[in-house]
């Protein structure tokens, strides 16, 4: 399978129609994706497409480690899935953000970032402001690294 790398910068029109990038658009056709779900990043200021099929495989994940008949859980699965929706590309390879997703990213200057098997959409100045430096982000991955083997 073909995965999601790189970033891409793209712009918004004045209706939040954006062009996913084509090597994107290669990438879910090969995954035979119409479709994708969007979601707002749990953590970060950005925007999650999943293809269709990879967002089911994180619901039937999430479904499986909660509790249906707890209050509590039933309440995280319905809040998760009620801020998803389904996005289709139009003719043109675009999709269409509502107002509430547009406001969120901000802007018209957008980027888009490959997640191996999804991509996020981050204002362009706020994915600059978040990213770590290079030695930063190479510490940081030896540690998580580092603890995964002890812990494993």
């Amino acid at each position: 399978m073909s995965t999601f790398l790189g970033n891409i910068e793209v712009k918004a029109d004045d209706k939040g129609r954006i062009f996913v990038p084509a090597t994107y658009r290669r990438i879910l056709a090969e995954m035979g994706s119409k479709r994708l779900v969007i979601r707002r990043d749990t953590d970060n200021e950005c925007l999650i497409f999943y293809p269709e099929q990879v967002w089911n495989e994180k619901v039937s994940g999430l479904r499986a480690v909660l509790d249906e008949w707890d209050p509590e859980d039933e309440m995280l699965l319905m809040q998760f899935m009620s801020e998803a929706d389904f996005l289709e590309t139009d003719a043109q390879g675009r999709v269409l953000l509502n107002k509430q997703n547009m406001s969120l990213v901000g802007g018209k200057d957008l980027v888009f970032v490959g997640m191996y098997d999804r991509f996020a959409l981050w204002s362009a100045s706020t994915f600059e402001e978040h990213k770590v430096n290079p030695s930063d982000l190479a510490a940081a991955i030896r540690s998580k690294i580092a603890t995964r083997k002890n812990n494993g």
